[in-house]
C-alpha cells in the first residue's frame, strides 16, 4: 500500500461506524468514509469536540455541522526535501475540504522523479495534470521543477488551485491553468502534436461534462487512457492514474495503464499499482482510500 504518513499537519484520529475523525491543523473534522465498516469504542474527545461534522442524509447527500470552524484555513505539507506546500482548506457540498490527503503519497513519488530527471531550467519536464481539481498534484510537480498544464472542468477549482500555487511560492512558476472538459482539450492537443513527459490523471468516479455527458470511470477511462497517451513523449518520464472507485482492484489498473501502454513501449515501462491509505493515529490501522497506478519507463 501506498501510504502518506509524512504530515504534520494532517492526521486520521480515529475511524469507526462508517466515519473518520480527522484533524486539518488545529480543527477537528468528522466526515463520512464508506470503507469504514468496522467499530471503534471512539474513545477519542474529538468525536465530541469537533469544529465540524458531516452528517450525511438517508435520502443523498447531507448538511455540516458548525462548531467554531472559520471559512476557510490552511495547512502544509513537506514535500520531499523540497520544502512546504501550503493547501488553502474550506468545507463545501458533499464532505469535501478541497484536498485529498491520501494523495501526498503520489506527490513524495513523482516529485523525486521529477527532481532525479535533472533538466535544464530552458527545457524542464512537462507534465499534463488531467482532472487536477485544487492543484495538489500541480504544485506538487512546479514545486519539484516541472512545467505543468492544469486542466479542470470548474472555474472555481482552477481558482482554488492559482491560490495554492501562490500560497506555495509559485505565483511564477510555469503552470498554465485550464478550465475545459479533459477529453476535449486532449483531443485538442492531439490534433497539435503537442506532447508531455508525464501525465497525472485523478478521474472521478461519476461526472456530467458542460453539456450535460456522463463520465462513469469504468465505462470511459479506457478509451480515454488509449487517447492520453498518445500525448506522451518519445521519452516519457512517469503515468499516474488514480482511482476512487470501490470496486476497480489495484490490477485493474495495472492491465488498463499496461495494455495501453504495450503497443508503443513494447515492454520499455513498469506497471505498479496498489491501494493508497492513510495511518490511523494510536492503533496499526491504515485507511483504505482508493488505488493508484504508477508508470516509470526505461
Amino acid at each position: 500500500m501506498y501510504i502518506a504518513d509524512n504530515w504534520t499537519d494532517y492526521e486520521v484520529l480515529d475511524t469507526s461506524a462508517g466515519e473518520k475523525l480527522e484533524r486539518w491543523g488545529n480543527y477537528l473534522l468528522v466526515r463520512p468514509d464508506p470503507q469504514v465498516i468496522w467499530q471503534t469504542p471512539k474513545k477519542h474527545s474529538g468525536w465530541k469536540n469537533f469544529n465540524g461534522h458531516y452528517h450525511r442524509s438517508t435520502k443523498g447527500g447531507g448538511e455540516w455541522e458548525f462548531r467554531n470552524l472559520p471559512e476557510e484555513w490552511t495547512i502544509r505539507y513537506p514535500l520531499a526535501d523540497l520544502g512546504d506546500l501550503t493547501f488553502h482548506l474550506k468545507p463545501f457540498s458533499f464532505k469535501h475540504t478541497g484536498l485529498f490527503p491520501e494523495q501526498a503519497a503520489n506527490w513524495d513519488w513523482f516529485s523525486r522523479l521529477i527532481k532525479a530527471a535533472n533538466r535544464p531550467a530552458d527545457k524542464p519536464v512537462t507534465v499534463l495534470n488531467l482532472f487536477a481539481y485544487t492543484g495538489g498534484a500541480t504544485v506538487a510537480a512546479a514545486k519539484a521543477g516541472a512545467k505543468v498544464t492544469h486542466v479542470d472542468a470548474s472555474k472555481g477549482m482552477v481558482g482554488w488551485a492559482k491560490e495554492n500555487a501562490a500560497s506555495s511560492g509559485l505565483s511564477e512558476a510555469p503552470i498554465r491553468y485550464l478550465v475545459d472538459d479533459c477529453m476535449k482539450f486532449v483531443e485538442r492537443e492531439i490534433r497539435r502534436g503537442n506532447h508531455y513527459d508525464a501525465i497525472i490523471m485523478d478521474p472521478p468516479s461519476y461526472g456530467r461534462g458542460p453539456k450535460g455527458e456522463i463520465w462513469k470511470l469504468e465505462d470511459s477511462i479506457y478509451p480515454f487512457l488509449i487517447e492520453a497517451e498518445k500525448l506522451l513523449s518519445d521519452e516519457p518520464l512517469f503515468f499516474l492514474l488514480n482511482s476512487y472507485t470501490t470496486g476497480l482492484q489495484p490490477a485493474v489498473l495495472s492491465y488498463l495503464l499496461g495494455s495501453v501502454l504495450e503497443p508503443r513501449f513494447k515492454g520499455h515501462f513498469n506497471v505498479q499499482s496498489q491501494e493508497v491509505g492513510l495511518p490511523v493515529s494510536g492503533n496499526d490501522l491504515v485507511l483504505p482510500c482508493g488505488a493508484a497506478g504508477r508508470v516509470t519507463f526505461s
